[in-house]
């Protein structure tokens, strides 16, 4: 009997692609336009959480990380997500701003991906979408010390509950100092669709010499 048995043989996991194309053709001239129209698809599927991403990041040490987030904006500018400037993302994105952002929409067999520039949204956009946002979530901006150790839940728990008690008696929970967007302005924007025998279609945007006025050149790529 192996030492270490496997419930699971991850080599025989394989499902078939189906056969739904993505030509030049088929593409809109501007990435996020056709980004749009790809999540606009996402969402009337029914898939959860649609506008879901990884956000990928790099330390001073060279050492990448990646996490969930929710995109919350989208326009000609770029991709916005929100988060503590302080959590290590925040840090990390402030220090080397080059990252990249991956929208994983396996129930459609679809995945696009984005490397991009990121940086931090005005004070009032942040301000303006933080208002929007749920009392307990604005509360939660505000107990949590995001991504440092803490000592138990209990602890965490007693944080919030301290933060609940000081805006008790306010009815509009400002925007905490070190809470806000960035905005990811794409270089690279590459759409992926799942097809038969692994063949699958790519195709890339991609801006000319990195420059951010330059028309977009679009490339296909072996899958």
């Amino acid at each position: 009997m192996s030492e270490h048995p496997q419930t699971q043989d991850l080599g025989a996991l394989r499902r078939e692609y189906g056969d739904r194309g993505l030509d030049t053709p088929d593409l809109e001239p501007d990435p996020v336009e056709m980004f749009r129209r790809w999540l606009d698809e996402t969402v009337e599927s029914g898939v959860h959480e649609p506008n879901a991403m990884v956000v990928s990041t790099v330390s001073a040490e060279g050492r990448p990380s990646s996490r969930m987030v929710l995109l919350k904006g989208l326009d000609t500018r770029g991709f916005v997500f929100y988060t503590n400037y302080e959590s290590r993302k925040g840090e990390e994105i402030d220090a080397n701003p080059h990252v990249s952002l991956l929208f994983p929409w396996q129930d459609l067999q679809r995945q696009v991906r984005v490397e991009g520039t990121a940086s931090r949204v005005s004070r009032e956009e942040s301000a303006a979408y933080f208002a929007e946002r749920p009392r307990e979530s604005q509360l939660g901006a505000w107990a949590s010390p995001q991504s440092r150790v803490v000592a138990s839940r209990a602890a965490l728990d007693e944080r919030y509950g301290g933060v609940l008690a000081q805006f008790a008696d306010v009815d509009d929970v400002p925007l905490p100092p070190s809470w806000g967007g960035f905005r990811v302005e794409p270089e690279l924007v590459e759409f992926w669709q799942g097809r038969k025998g692994r063949m699958h279609d790519r195709l890339r945007y991609r801006r000319t010499h990195g420059d951010p006025h330059a028309p977009w050149t679009v490339e296909r790529l072996a899958p």
